[in-house]
Formats: structure tokens, C-alpha cells, sequence
């Protein structure tokens, strides 16, 4: 591939904006800077430089944020700051968009991707991923609350019960609940219908993957082979 196809796909602008970065003297690839646009590079393994800044080439983008909140996973927020301001502009560039989505109060684990087969593969209710949340009650938990969390609470406008996959106590007012659906404030809902509030929710874990503890809020990674394989874990 050319090198200003790479940086075009990378999400470092237009076509003539990538031409004019080359040119410029503005690109590196392994500590030589690189001024002919249509130099043919491999694209394993490679690792170039913006302006001093090294970028791993990846043909498809798979990243993990850690979600503070007050952030909205969305490009145009309506009411606080985008996720996507936390990340790199070459993410928004080449297209990359929020694998489901977590409340702008709702902190953890949130995975992004260009990749649409990826995220339709996250997100279908029928692949029935399991999503494990830990949230902070008002009410100190009690065995009739967990039951009814396993057991299945009626959500307002629902016409069948949602049970969760798991639900345990961590703590007295420490919730575990692990579910497989992604309805519109589920987990909230569902401690509600069970007799009990939300305080604070935090995502920690999608299918095996599970949110690292070096992560800061605000932190971005990239997903490594090892990561995409434990999503598939159940």
C-alpha cells in the first residue's frame, strides 16, 4: 500500500491532507522521514510517526476506553462532554463508533470499532453477550432482591420479565449483576423493579474480557488478539 493510502485509512485526513503531511516531511516510518506519497510500504507490524507521535497501522480499529462519567457516547452530545473527545481525532476520522453504549453517569469498561461486524456481533440481542456490572445501591441488598433479579423483575413497558445471568452481593450496598440483554437503562430498571436503587454503575467485564485495573478513567488501548478472543468467552 502507498503511504498516503495508509495514513488516508489510518484517519489522518483527506486524501490531500495525507499528501500534503508526506511532503511536508512530516511522516516517519522507522526513523527516516518519508516524502514520496506513493512510496509502496508493508503494512506488517508497522509502526509510523505524525509529527513525533508513533501510530501502529491497524486495518481495523478495536479499542477499549475506560468511561469516566459525564460522558456521552455519542459525536454530537446534548447534554456533556463526548466519549470520543477522551480519543485520538483519527478514530472519529475513519469511523469508529461506540460498541453499544453506556449512560453518561455509568463508568467502565466501553469498547469502540470501525469494524460493523464486530459491533453487530456485540450487540445483537440474539449473540446474547454477557455484561457484568457492579453498581452501588441505596438500600442494603437482601436475599428477596437477588432472587428477584435471577429470578426475572417486570420492566415498565416489557411484556416478559428480565432475569439476570447472576446477581450476588459484593458487599452490603455492592451489587454483581451480570446480563445478557442491553435495553435502555436495564440494569437501573431492573434494581429498581427488585425494590432497591442505583447509586453509581460501573461496567467491569463483556463476555471474557474484563476491564484492566492499570486502566485509569480516560485511559484508551488497543485490543490485541488475546483480548477479541476473550470477548467470545462466556
Amino acid at each position: 500500500m502507498n503511504l498516503e493510502s495508509i495514513l488516508f485509512t489510518q484517519g489522518f485526513g483527506s486524501r490531500r491532507q495525507c499528501r500534503a503531511l508526506i511532503t511536508e516531511g512530516r511522516v516517519e516510518i522507522d526513523g527516516t522521514v518519508s516524502g514520496d506519497p506513493n512510496a509502496e510500504v508493508t503494512t506488517d507490524a508497522l509502526t509510523f510517526c505524525v509529527d513525533g507521535a508513533p501510530w501502529p497501522y491497524r486495518e481495523r480499529a478495536y479499542v477499549l476506553l475506560n468511561k469516566p462519567a459525564g460522558y456521552e457516547c455519542s459525536r454530537e452530545p446534548q447534554h456533556h462532554l463526548s466519549v470520543f473527545g477522551l480519543l485520538p481525532s483519527q478514530f472519529a476520522a475513519r469511523g469508529v463508533q461506540c460498541v453499544g453504549r453506556l449512560d453518561q453517569d455509568t463508568t467502565g469498561l466501553l469498547l469502540l470499532s470501525d469494524d460493523g461486524q464486530f459491533v453487530h456481533a456485540l450487540t445483537a440481542p440474539r449473540r446474547k453477550v454477557p455484561k457484568t456490572y457492579v453498581a452501588t445501591t441505596r438500600h442494603p441488598l437482601d436475599d428477596t432482591q437477588l432472587a428477584a433479579l435471577r429470578d426475572g423483575v417486570l420492566l415498565h413497558g416489557e411484556a416478559q420479565p428480565v432475569a439476570a445471568v447472576d446477581a450476588r452481593a459484593r458487599d452490603t450496598n455492592v451489587l454483581e449483576l451480570t446480563v445478557l440483554e442491553g435495553k435502555y437503562h436495564q440494569v437501573k430498571r431492573m434494581v429498581a423493579a427488585a425494590g432497591n436503587r442505583v447509586e453509581a454503575l460501573h461496567r467491569e467485564r463483556i463476555g471474557g474480557l474484563v476491564l484492566p485495573a492499570a486502566l485509569v478513567e480516560g485511559q484508551w488501548q488497543w485490543l490485541d488478539a488475546a483480548d477479541l478472543a476473550a470477548l467470545q468467552a462466556r
